[in-house]
């Protein structure tokens, strides 16, 4: 399942690094894509492993909010 978060406060390629490291530090995501030009990410999860409240969480987390 993908799904396209709005992240108001990535600003520049080191926090799109930061967020796209989630791959590799939630089971259960496969893919993650960030732009800061965007400011959006791409996760790309397995809902059966990991659920959207849980990835969100984990974006805060690392000091990000998730926009509307």
């Amino acid at each position: 399942m993908k799904i396209t978060y709005t992240i108001p406060d990535m600003h520049c390629g080191n926090c799109a690094m930061r967020l796209e490291a989630l791959e590799d530090e939630l089971q259960g995501v496969t893919a993650v894509d960030a732009s800061y030009h965007k400011q959006q990410m791409v996760v790309d999860f397995n809902p059966e492993i990991i659920t959207e409240s849980e990835i969100k969480a984990a974006i805060a987390r690392k000091g990000y909010s998730v926009g509307e």
